[in-house]
C-alpha cells in the first residue's frame, strides 16, 4: 500500500483525531437512542383489536326509518319537501356525502317528499342529477326499499335543472314551504325559490334537525368504539414520546397508530410546551422541553362517524412547574364538574356558564378563549353546541366534546377533551368510558 494512503492517528493529528472521536461519540448516542427505543417507529398493529367485529355499519332498515321519520315529521308541519345536496345530511338520509359525489357547478339534488298512503305517511325519494351524469348517479349507494322507489330527474344542460325539480314536489306552485338543508349552496336556494315563486325556500326547523342530532343505539355504538380507539392511540403515542422530539414527529406517529387501529381520516394537532396557549396552534415545529407539556387533539372516522379526543401530558422525567400542575388541575376539575352537571332538560348554555364561573373563582376565567364544546356525529362540529347564551335544549341521544381549557399565550396551554351522550335516563355518559375515561393526571391519560 501506498505510504501516503495509509491513515494513521497520530499525536502530530489532532484535528483528525477530534474528528474521529466526535464521529464514536455520536455513534455510541444514536445506538443509545435507538435501544430505547427513541428512534424506532413503534407497531400499533395491537389496537386494530379493540374494535374487531364490535360493531356494524349503518343499516338499511335505519336509513328507511331515517327516512321516513323526516316524511313524517314534514307531514307533521305541513310541509313540502326536504332537499339536500351530498353533504352530512346527504349522508344521513340517504348515504350520499361529497366522498360518494364530489360537489360542482352542475347540481345534484336528493329530495324528500311525504306521501300519505292508506292513512300512513310514506317517504318519496328523487334525486335530481344532470343527464349525461345519470349511469354514474345511478350507481351511488342510496337505500331504498326496493331501486322502483327512487324517481330520478334527469336534466339535460340546455334545461334549468330548479324547473325539472318542481315535478318532484307537491303543491308548491301555490305555496308551502320547500325545507333545504343548511349547507347547500346559495346559488341552489336561488334557483329552488325563482322556479317555486309560491312557496318559501328556507332552512329546516328544529324538528327536523334533531332528527340527525338525537343518536340512535348503532349510532352510538360506532361513536364510543372511535373515541375509545382514539383515546387508545393517544396513550400509546404518550409510552414513546421523549425529551427533544419534534411536534411533526409526535403528529406522524399518532396518525400511524390511528391507522393501524382501523380508523380512517386520523389526524392530531400536535403542540408542545408555549405552542399550545394558542389553541389552534403557531404552524412552527417545536421540540419537547424539558419542562413541557405535549397537547394532543385527534380525530379520526370511523363508518362515516367522527371522533374527538384531546389529552394534554407529560412525561415522567418532565419538570412541571408549580403553576402549571395547578392549571392542568383546574381544567380536569372543570371537565369533571361539567360531566356531573350534564343533564336532558337544561339548556345547552348553562354548561358552558358552570365552566367559567369555577375558572372565574380561581381567576383563571380569561384564558378560557373559546366555547365549551360541540355537537359531534358525522360531523367532527355540529349542533347544538356547548356555548355561552345557547338556549338549545339538551335531549337524549345529543352527543357532545367537553373541552375546557387555560390557554396563558407565552406560557401554557392545557386542554382535556372527552365526549359524552345523554343516556335514557337523561344522564351524561362518557364515550370513552369503555377504556377508563377522562384522564386520571398529565401522565396518567
Amino acid at each position: 500500500m501506498d505510504e501516503k494512503a495509509t491513515l494513521t492517528i497520530s499525536p502530530d493529528k489532532p484535528q483528525l483525531t477530534r474528528v474521529v472521536c466526535l464521529l464514536l461519540l455520536v455513534y455510541f448516542v444514536l445506538s443509545s437512542l435507538w435501544a430505547s427505543n427513541e428512534l424506532q417507529t413503534p407497531s400499533f398493529s395491537h389496537l386494530a383489536d379493540h374494535c374487531t367485529n364490535t360493531v356494524s355499519p349503518i343499516s338499511l332498515d335505519e336509513f328507511l326509518t331515517r327516512q321516513k321519520s323526516l316524511a313524517s315529521t314534514l307531514y307533521d308541519l305541513r310541509q313540502s319537501a326536504y332537499v339536500t345536496e351530498p353533504s352530512a345530511n346527504g349522508l344521513f338520509f340517504a348515504n350520499v356525502s361529497t366522498a360518494q359525489w364530489r360537489l360542482s357547478e352542475r347540481p345534484l339534488l336528493l329530495i324528500i317528499t311525504p306521501h300519505l298512503k292508506d292513512g300512513e305517511v310514506h317517504p318519496k325519494l328523487s334525486v335530481l342529477t344532470p343527464k349525461f351524469e345519470a349511469t354514474r348517479a345511478k350507481l351511488l349507494p342510496i337505500p331504498s326499499a326496493n331501486s322502483s322507489d327512487i324517481e330520478w330527474i334527469e336534466w339535460p344542460e340546455e334545461a334549468n335543472p330548479y324547473e325539472l325539480a318542481v315535478t318532484a314536489l307537491t303543491e308548491q306552485k301555490t305555496g308551502g314551504t320547500i325545507f333545504v338543508d343548511g349547507s347547500t349552496r346559495h346559488f341552489i336556494v336561488d334557483g329552488l325559490q325563482k322556479a317555486l315563486p309560491g312557496a318559501w325556500v328556507t332552512a329546516p326547523p328544529a324538528e327536523i334537525k334533531q332528527l340527525r342530532e338525537r343518536k340512535s343505539k348503532t349510532e352510538l355504538e360506532i361513536m364510543k368504539c372511535a373515541h375509545e380507539t382514539t383515546l387508545l392511540a393517544i396513550r400509546e403515542v404518550h409510552k414513546h414520546l421523549y425529551i427533544g422530539m419534534r411536534e411533526s414527529e409526535a403528529r406522524e406517529m399518532v396518525a400511524t397508530a390511528l391507522a393501524s387501529a382501523g380508523l380512517s381520516n386520523g389526524g392530531c394537532l400536535t403542540l408542545f410546551g408555549e405552542n399550545a396557549a394558542l389553541p389552534h396552534g403557531s404552524g412552527s415545529d417545536s421540540l419537547l422541553g424539558q419542562a413541557d407539556f405535549a397537547l394532543f387533539d385527534c380525530t379520526a372516522n370511523l363508518l362515516g362517524y367522527q371522533s374527538d379526543v384531546t389529552r394534554t401530558v407529560a412525561l415522567p422525567t418532565t419538570a412541571v412547574s408549580p403553576l402549571n400542575r395547578v392549571i392542568w388541575g383546574h381544567v380536569h376539575i372543570t371537565q369533571s364538574l361539567v360531566h356531573r352537571s350534564a343533564r336532558a332538560g337544561h339548556p345547552t348554555g348553562q354548561l358552558d356558564d358552570i365552566a367559567r364561573e369555577y375558572l372565574r373563582r380561581r381567576g383563571f376565567e380569561r384564558y378560557f378563549t373559546h366555547r365549551l364544546g360541540h355537537g359531534i356525529g358525522i360531523e367532527g362540529h355540529e349542533s347544538p353546541y356547548l356555548v355561552g347564551g345557547s338556549q338549545d335544549i339538551i335531549k337524549t341521544g345529543n352527543a357532545f366534546s367537553n373541552e375546557p381549557g387555560i390557554y396563558m399565550e407565552g406560557k401554557v396551554g392545557v386542554r382535556l377533551e372527552d365526549c359524552f351522550y345523554i343516556n335514557e335516563d337523561g344522564k351524561a355518559v362518557l364515550l370513552t368510558e369503555g377504556v377508563g375515561g377522562m384522564a386520571k393526571s398529565p401522565w396518567v391519560p
